[in-house]
Formats: structure tokens, C-alpha cells, sequence
């Protein structure tokens, strides 16, 4: 019986040129030693592959594009490679694969077929955001990005408001950065004063931030998130 290769989920950074200080050792190595990816982005896929090592032959390397338009014929391509025996490893844009990032569906065919499936160790903005929040890290719910549409997103950002009040639960969301003062402007409007929001930007990075404060000391102390990584949480303090 032919041997199977593994699937690996390898972390990104969540920004920034860093690496060294965010991505341990042996996942540098165990990354460098594969030459089968499935990537969001192959531009910055490489780049990754690059700092962790000078020298990685990345013209060695064969590279399929996995995100959400990607079908089920690219992804049995996939298969394919691990069921004749050669690792692959997914890299998604920032994080890691298959949170509020591709990898999942991918991750669901290989056990179909046995394969061995090997998160690697690496940053995750929600939990990190969850760490320095202040908030119940036993009772939580993770809802990645929220709804484009603005009224069906205010209605979820009620949601989470009466439910972290009513239950303690903490309720972690993001969206993309080029619409985060818009979800931080519906927050600060539609949600009560005595309500608690934290917000975690750029995190990982020398200007990273945390900051947890209730909706209207927000009011007052809110900043630009235009264009920044940041994840949300409402909850409530312990």
C-alpha cells in the first residue's frame, strides 16, 4: 500500500516583517521541508517561505491557489498529491488556515481518505484578542466577519450584546479592514452605554493594541482602524 503524505495547516504572521518571534522554530523547519502548498495567495505565500528561510527553493515548489472560488475538481488535484505520498502543506493570507481563512473543505476530504491532518503551532488573532480581553475565555463564540449588509449586521451586533448581558457569553467577530470604522461606528451607536467592547488591532506588531472599555467611554477615546487588522468583542469583564 502506497504511503500517504500528510496535510499540514501552516500559520502565517498576522502582519508585519517579523517571524522569528511569532512562527516557533520547528514549524519553520517541518514548512521549509514541503514542496506541495495550497495557498490563498501565491505572491505572499512564497514571501513567508522566503523569510523562513533565504534559500528555500521555491522554484521546486508546486503552488495551488485555495480560496473560496476554488472547486471540487482543484481540490481532488490536491488529494491527489497527498494520496500519492508528498506533504502539503495550506497557508492561508493571515493566521491561521481554515479560521475565518480557506482550508477547511480541503481538511474534510483528507480524512475522508485517512490522511493525517497537522495543525501547526502559530498566532490566532481571535484567541490572542480573547487572552487580553478581559472577557470569559470558558464561554465564548466566534462568529468571524460579520454581515456586509448594514441593517443585518446591526442585528447581530444586538445579538451578541443581549447575549454576552444575559448569559456572560463572549462574542468575537471581525471584517476586513477597509470596513472596520464602519462596524466600530455601528457599534458605538446602536449599543448600549453600559455595554463593554474590546477591540485588538494590529496584533503581533509593534504597534499592536488592546483595549477594552465600555460603549461610552468609547465614544470618547475611539481611533482609526481604517486599512488596520483588528478583531471586536463584546462581553463582559470577569
Amino acid at each position: 500500500m502506497e504511503k500517504l503524505g500528510k496535510l499540514y495547516l501552516i500559520p502565517n504572521t498576522l502582519g508585519g516583517e517579523s517571524i522569528s518571534d511569532i512562527i516557533p522554530a520547528d514549524v519553520i523547519k517541518i514548512s521549509t521541508q514541503i514542496r506541495h502548498f495550497a495557498v490563498e495567495e501565491i505572491k505572499s505565500a512564497r514571501r513567508l517561505l522566503r523569510k523562513m528561510d533565504r534559500e528555500f527553493p521555491i522554484d521546486d515548489c508546486q503552488f495551488t491557489i485555495l480560496n473560496k472560488r476554488t472547486n471540487e475538481a482543484e481540490l481532488m488535484k490536491v488529494l491527489l498529491t497527498l494520496t500519492k505520498g508528498n506533504d502539503v502543506g495550506i497557508i492561508s493570507e493571515a493566521g491561521c488556515p481554515g479560521v475565518a481563512d480557506p482550508g477547511a473543505d480541503l481538511v474534510a476530504l483528507a480524512h475522508t481518505q485517512n490522511i493525517i491532518v497537522e495543525p501547526l503551532v502559530g498566532p490566532s488573532s481571535f484567541l490572542l484578542a480573547l487572552m487580553a480581553s478581559g472577557f470569559s475565555g470558558q464561554q465564548f463564540a466566534f462568529h468571524g466577519y460579520l454581515p456586509r449588509e448594514r441593517k443585518e449586521r446591526i442585528r447581530k451586533l444586538k445579538d451578541y450584546e443581549m447575549d454576552a448581558k444575559r448569559n456572560g457569553t463572549t462574542h468575537i467577530f471581525m471584517d476586513t479592514p477597509f470596513r472596520n470604522n464602519h462596524v466600530l461606528e455601528d457599534i458605538l451607536n446602536e449599543l448600549g452605554d453600559s455595554s463593554e467592547l474590546c477591540i485588538a488591532s494590529n496584533l503581533t506588531n509593534f504597534n499592536g493594541t488592546v483595549r477594552t472599555m465600555k460603549i461610552t467611554e468609547w465614544r470618547e477615546n475611539a481611533y482609526d482602524l481604517g486599512k488596520i487588522p483588528a478583531v471586536f468583542l463584546i462581553g463582559v469583564s470577569q
